[in-house]
């Protein structure tokens, strides 16, 4: 073997078993060796500097199921409206703050939470390039509030890995006028969609997802296709929504109201 190939493949056999790259190898012991390692759902950014800390997609999931956080998406309302993570709260912008600069009131959060500065809060916004949910902790920790974290992975994320958000009575107003490529969607039975429905909305019931797969009513040549479930109530036109989520579409909003409250 030549001296450069021998070197070559001296520095090949010390990389390969360094501890950094045994470390980032490992599999969960029921794959039969080396330490468990994190999944995708418990992954974090864990960007250096910040003051508050981290949560992962597993832990605000838990968070919204047992409601032991009050969760704000930090965006402007119209972008709440349209699509948000179901549970969360929204509240109006602080004055004189460009919309370069967006933040929200501290003031409208101290309401919400009743002055409570240790009241837990989570923040959320649009994902790892956004700054909206860091300029609004660093706003409540200097009013005092001592347990803020963050979804940096915000809605984005949220969407990939959970599936469905949430819109409210405007975004749907919003989207019929502005959106022409949306497909909405009934959940009730076909005599109460028959009896009326909301403009161009398409029929389709829990147990007939699979079948719109293949009769046109699912887009399936474009799976990033805004997609909005309404129903009887918010409970119908979840599971719906989520239905349709698990079939690869990943902008899958539902209302959560009743449909009388559309009218």
């Amino acid at each position: 073997m030549k001296p450069r190939c021998r070197i070559a493949l001296t520095l090949l056999v010390a990389a390969l078993s360094s501890s950094s790259f045994a470390t980032a190898q490992t599999y969960p012991a029921q794959y039969g060796s080396g330490q468990a390692v994190l999944n995708i759902q418990q992954a974090t950014l864990r960007q250096p500097g910040q003051k508050t800390p981290e949560l992962s997609t597993e832990e605000l999931r838990k968070i919204l199921a047992e409601r032991s956080a009050t969760v704000f998406d930090a965006r402007p309302f119209n972008e709440y409206a349209v699509s948000h993570i179901p549970g969360a709260l929204n509240v109006s912008a602080k004055p004189g703050v460009p919309i370069s600069l967006y933040v929200s009131d501290v003031a409208e959060i101290g309401r919400l939470v009743q002055d409570n500065k240790a009241a837990p809060i989570v923040l959320y916004c649009n994902g790892p390039f956004c700054s909206k949910s860091k300029r609004l902790a660093k706003e409540l920790l200097a009013a005092g509030y001592t347990n803020v974290r963050r979804y940096q992975l915000g809605i984005p994320t949220w969407r990939a890995l959970v599936g469905t958000t949430q819109i409210e009575r405007e975004g749907i107003r919003y989207v019929l006028d502005r959106d022409r490529t949306a497909v909405v969607f009934d959940a009730r039975s076909p005599e109460e969609f028959e009896a009326g429905s909301l403009p161009g909305a398409r029929h389709l019931v829990l147990a007939d997802v699979g079948k719109a797969k293949d009769d046109g009513r699912l887009p399936m040549e474009d799976h990033n296709t805004r997609i909005i479930v309404v129903g009887r109530d918010g409970a119908q036109a979840r599971a719906v929504a989520d239905a349709i989520a698990r079939n690869a579409f990943h902008n899958v909003a539902f209302y959560a109201g009743t449909f009388e409250s559309l009218k």
